[in-house]
């Protein structure tokens, strides 16, 4: 039965929820039973019976943070969507009814399942017709943390998101004496095709933090006057802000943590001696946020669902579309906020791990936002005056601020070619010197005797199976024209591609990232591992989102072992949106994307 009226839940959806949600006082909305105190890693939504199906209904719901009302894209009448577990080895069959009235999807993110069931529109399927149910079926050949999203249209930044657990078949390698999934999230009142109409008017149409005439007289005063001029005209030849750091800010959003806004006290319970698994998952449209919990050492334990060689940290930056299991230990009785600072500090989600409900901890004061730097142009620093600049390309005010000890100066020595149009419109900028990066904890971090996660910390707990050398090469520039908000690889957007990227059965390859543009990009590849080239060899660890710094050429080997077609795209969504997009092919020699005696209809 459908909701006569899309603005209010319907009454049975009410009273399947009401009864556990009524005693939690507080609520920032309509949420899951794991956003509520006292989770303890009870299945929420698991396969049952003979067939292991699951349910999961995508519908509107009321939204409600503070005392702001509005209305979000939920599954089974909350947001996030409610925690899909299961178990390595099972087939499953996911059955995905559609309220809504559009055509909606959900794609299992890092999940590989045959390309049929990827869940992309236009791309693996139809989509999901308003009012119809869609099964999903397919073998879990994998564990660890995941999530789950639409690719339909903007609803994932309406709300359409949750976690995903696959427990493995064999001993988890990871002890712990319990656990949380930890959703983060951005979520605004304006609708999101308002948001984009904004954006493609003025690129820092929600930009509040530009530099002003104090900020240039406190740097002139840091760095001397000709120092200062040639930075600030630097960027305006550009077209571009030094403190452009995101696209969308807290100017319009509320961060998110399990569906609560930072005015909300979530709490995830421990007991003094516990070993606590927190599985991290950046499920936001737009916001990379950097973590940590003051008082309390972390020790990541997974990336992208892959385990790796624990790694102690005080603080790591997750991209859109990544996770990272941490394990902590609290000793203490006392309680610890669980910080989730926007990486352009426009604001903060946060949640609070405790010995009892209810029990509040310090929110740690916010950082100063970042500014970009010369390198992030990708100009070549061995050729400046390195007097004035410190190894991550920023005017040395920044003795103790500043990226010294961080920065990798590795990068190519010499200029990279680029086409005769250098990618054409699409493309407002190129690099033209890349670094390696993966030293670096990324703008606004490492300066301040915290030890923070970098892509070299990477490990993998198991060595990766296939250790043939890449047979070929294949290498895309991230481009964008930030002032006339067009993204792209190599210049051109989606619409502007005749052919899907082939990639062969089997085959050994080398995928090449470079970026063009002065932003960050979590670029997801549907389908595959890939092996982020990082220094450790076969321990190298496979990522199902690369995070690529603005000026870096990153690198990863990949085996496509799955036949189809699969996305490949910047988990930006605005940028997705706009054409950061692309369609790789795996097929056999022949051409053929399926299986011998498969028949898909």
């Amino acid at each position: 039965m459908k909701e006569e009226n899309n603005n209010c839940i319907s009454r049975r959806t009410f009273l399947r929820y009401a009864g556990s949600l009524a005693a939690f006082a507080g609520a920032s909305t309509i949420l899951p039973s794991y956003a509520l105190a006292g989770f303890n890693g009870r299945e929420v939504v698991s396969p049952k019976g003979p067939d292991n199906i699951i349910d999961l209904t995508v519908g509107h719901v009321p939204m409600k943070i503070g005392n702001k009302k509005g209305k979000a894209i939920g599954l089974n009448g909350t947001v996030p969507g409610p925690l899909v577990r299961m178990q390595e080895g099972q087939d499953v069959l996911i059955r995905v009814k559609n309220e809504l009235d559009e055509d909606t999807s959900i794609h299992w993110h890092g999940i590989l399942p045959p390309f049929q069931m990827d869940g992309v529109p236009g791309v693996s399927f139809d989509g999901i017709k308003p009012g119809t149910t869609f099964e999903y079926r397919y073998t879990l050949n994998q564990n660890g943390t995941y999530w789950y999203h639409s690719h339909s249209k903007l609803q994932e930044q309406l709300g359409h998101y949750g976690p995903l657990i696959v427990d493995p078949a064999d001993k988890d390698p990871v002890e712990y004496d319990r656990e949380y999934p930890i959703v983060l999230s951005d979520w605004t009142f304006e609708s999101p095709y308002d948001v984009l109409k904004n954006l493609k008017k003025s690129e820092g149409y929600y930009n509040y933090q530009r530099r002003d005439v104090g900020e240039f007289i406190h740097d002139s005063k840091e760095n001397g006057l000709g120092t200062t001029v040639k930075d600030y005209l630097s960027f305006a030849r550009m077209r571009m802000s030094a403190t452009d750091i995101t696209d969308v800010t807290g100017a319009t959003y509320t961060y998110l943590m399990n569906g609560h806004g930072p005015g909300s006290n979530w709490n995830a319970l421990f007991k003094p001696g516990e070993r606590v698994r927190l599985r991290f998952i950046n499920a936001a449209a737009s916001s990379f946020f950097d973590v940590r919990i003051p008082g309390l050492k972390m020790s990541v334990v997974q990336a992208d669902a892959q385990n790796i060689e624990p790694i102690p940290v005080d603080e790591f930056r997750i991209g859109i579309a990544e996770t990272y299991d941490v394990i902590v230990e609290p000793e203490e009785d006392k309680a610890y906020t669980i910080f989730a600072e926007s990486f352009d500090r426009s604001g903060y989600a946060r949640g609070t791990l405790a010995p009892r409900e209810g029990m509040p901890a310090p929110i740690p004061e916010q950082r100063p936002r970042p500014t970009r730097s010369m390198k992030d142009m990708g100009m070549n620093m061995a050729a400046m005056n390195m007097s004035g600049m410190d190894m991550g390309g920023n005017m040395k005010k920044m003795n103790h601020e500043g990226h010294e000890g961080h920065g990798s100066m590795n990068m190519k020595s010499e200029p990279v070619k680029h086409g005769p149009e250098d990618h054409g419109p699409g493309a407002a900028a190129v690099a033209d010197y890349q670094y390696d990066r993966l030293d670096e904890p990324g703008i606004g971090l490492g300066n301040d005797g915290r030890k923070v996660l970098v892509y070299r910390d990477l490990k993998k707990l198991t060595p990766n199976i296939d250790t043939r050398p890449p047979e070929r090469e294949v290498e895309l520039h991230l481009t964008g024209n930030m002032e006339r908000y067009m993204w792209s690889f190599d210049g051109k957007e989606f619409h502007e591609v005749d052919s899907p990227i082939q990639f062969k059965h089997n085959e050994r390859l080398r995928l090449i990232l470079v970026n063009d543009t002065m932003m960050e990009h979590p670029i997801h590849l549907h389908g595959m591992w890939m092996e982020l080239e990082n220094g450790n060899g076969a321990y190298n660890p496979r990522k199902h989102t690369l995070l690529v710094q603005p000026a870096q050429r990153i690198s990863a080997l990949i085996t496509p072992r799955d036949k189809g077609r699969w996305a490949f795209h910047c988990h930006i969504l605005y940028h997705m949106e706009m054409g950061m997009f692309r369609v790789v092919e795996v097929a056999d020699e022949d051409g053929s994307i399926y299986e011998t005696g498969e028949d898909y209809g």
